[in-house]
């Protein structure tokens, strides 16, 4: 089973919602689509799932050219972020919906229904009205509908963007493992790097109507090809700023410089941009060859376990991202310490050029 994009592009009117993307999917791992809200994921879900046909291109699934044919043809299913029950059905025959369409035997609708609501944890809701659940049950009730139809492909559209965080970690823990070995391809849309990390799996990183990189979620992480890559792969937003690399040195400005490191030693003299995450600016030293660098706070965020600072350095505003409370004070300057062996070096077009030595 193999669902495939072939050069699928999707104008409305005159607007490009996606440009000309290939993209091959296959069933065993999570699928993500990782990208900022219109970034083109929601338009990536319809081509994929036939709700919508591509401007150009062909929509391959299973060996045949599907583009145009109806969901319902295609056998899949969709989950949403908002709860999509009907209202006049309770849990049970919500879930059973789909069998019943298909004609299947209500002996085995009745034990499809029921391992899946034992899956989630549904059981004893299967005659309550949808009405009657949390906002969690209910997806939960969406999920379950869309496991017991055993479709061909699964697409999940951030189905858990409206719940609670509670909610959402506890259903993120469960998604890998209840989709785990039923072949299905399972493509999940999230606007948030962590849920990808989370989830695992292979990720597609989306960015104005693009994919910019695809690949194993981590590798993808920890290697982005270019600037716009580590940008949409990175909450807080990747620190970025133009750097000058003269021999062995790598100079932000005239009082902060460290040695190069890693591949970084073997680029060409001349300026660079280099990226950063904020959890490798750090406000306390913790560890040998940390960069100095002088910023003053413009904005703080605690949240108990964390620390967030905003500061000015060479003009722009970084972030700085520790666990612990630390005391800043907004207006004031502030010492914070870079790991510069956790650097990416992008040259003039945004690629990636060298990293610093270390996974980012």
């Amino acid at each position: 089973m193999v669902l495939e994009l072939r050069q699928i592009s999707k104008k409305v009117g005159q607007d490009t919602h996606l440009y000309p993307t290939s993209l091959r999917l296959e069933p065993g791992k999570f699928n993500i689509l990782l990208g900022a809200t219109n970034s083109g994921k929601t338009s990536l879900i319809k081509i994929l799932s036939g709700l919508e046909k591509p401007t150009t291109g062909e929509v391959w699934m299973d060996g045949e050219n599907v583009t145009g044919v109806t969901p319902q043809k295609r056998n899949i299913a969709l989950v949403h972020q908002f709860f999509v029950n009907y209202p006049h059905l309770n849990v049970f025959e919500n879930i059973a919906s789909p069998l019943r369409v298909a004609g299947v035997a209500k002996s085995e609708i009745s034990d499809r229904v029921k391992e899946a609501a034992d899956i989630l944890q549904l059981g004893p809701m299967l005659y309550r009205q949808p009405g009657e659940l949390s906002g969690g049950q209910q997806q939960r009730c969406a999920l379950a509908r869309a496991i017991v139809k055993e479709s061909k492909a699964i697409f999940l559209d951030e189905p858990l963007a409206n719940l609670d965080y509670k909610l959402r970690e506890e259903l993120r823990d469960q998604l890998p493992e209840l989709f785990a070995g039923r072949g299905a391809i399972v493509v999940y849309a999230t606007s948030e790097p962590s849920e990808a990390l989370l989830l695992g799996g292979n990720t597609a990183l989306v960015h104005a109507g693009k994919i910019t990189q695809f690949g194993e979620t981590t590798a993808v992480y920890r290697n982005p090809v270019d600037a716009i890559s580590a940008e949409v792969f990175s909450d807080p937003p990747i620190n970025v700023t133009n750097v000058t690399k003269t021999g062995n040195w790598i100079r932000l400005n005239d009082a902060v410089k460290w040695k190069a490191t890693g591949s970084s030693a073997d680029l060409a003299d001349g300026p660079y941009t280099i990226g950063i995450r904020p959890h490798f600016i750090k406000p306390e030293k913790d560890k040998k060859g940390l960069v100095e660098i002088l910023g003053k706070v413009e904005i703080t965020e605690l949240s108990g376990s964390e620390s967030v600072a905003h500061f000015q350095v060479s003009g722009n505003t970084w972030v700085s991202l520790d666990s612990g409370v630390h005391p800043y004070q907004i207006g004031e300057e502030h010492l914070f310490y870079m790991d510069p062996t956790a650097c990416f070096y992008f040259d003039a077009d945004g690629k990636l050029a060298a990293t610093g030595g270390t996974d980012g």
